[in-house]
């Protein structure tokens, strides 16, 4: 029986990382938010095609995040629903389900980023993950607007202020402002 190498754990150069990860994790949090999860293990399966179903384990859901005091996540209430987040997204689009369920998950993302934007205005969520998740389940984007604007409509411009400005362009040459062939 060959004998079995364990290796030694590396000591890390970096005494400030030892805890990297778990930093604003104390003591019984990570228990908390697996009960909290699991909760939504042993639900009774509900019948994704009855609205009123639906909307009593969204109910529920928010109700359960109330009462152990936890943020509601588009995951934890896709988990409740027994549902992927694709579906939810689907149905929010009303791709699926749209005549029934459409109106009912948009309300309820309403009320998913109004509590997001409460968390990111008071400081409840750390920046960056509030980012990632209102691009990721709101569609919010990092978007630049560039605005092109013309300044003077070179047709109004005399034709000697353009000779001025493109002199050392066109040499000694001359700009027709006419719209007419310029011979040499």
């Amino acid at each position: 029986m060959a004998e079995e190498t364990v290796k030694p754990k590396r000591k890390r150069n970096r005494p400030d990382l030892d805890k990297f990860g778990q930093e604003f994790v104390e003591k019984g949090d990570n228990a908390r938010y697996i009960r909290h999860a699991m909760a939504s293990w042993d639900l009774p399966a509900i019948d994704i095609s009855d609205e009123k179903q639906v909307k009593d384990r969204i109910a529920w859901y928010f109700n359960h995040c109330g009462e152990d005091d936890m943020k509601p996540t588009v995951s934890g209430l896709c988990n409740a629903l027994g549902i992927s987040n694709d579906t939810l997204w689907q149905w929010k689009n009303g791709n699926y389900r749209g005549a029934t369920h459409s109106e009912l998950i948009k309300k309820t993302y309403a009320i998913l980023q109004e509590l997001w934007e409460d968390y990111m205005q008071n400081g409840k969520i750390n920046p960056v993950s509030g980012i990632f998740l209102g691009k990721n389940h709101f569609g919010y984007q990092d978007k630049t607007d560039v605005v092109v604007r013309r300044g003077e409509d070179e047709a109004t411009i005399p034709q000697e202020v353009l000779e001025e400005r493109y002199r050392d362009v066109l040499g000694d040459g001359t700009i027709d402002t006419t719209g007419e062939e310029v011979s040499d």
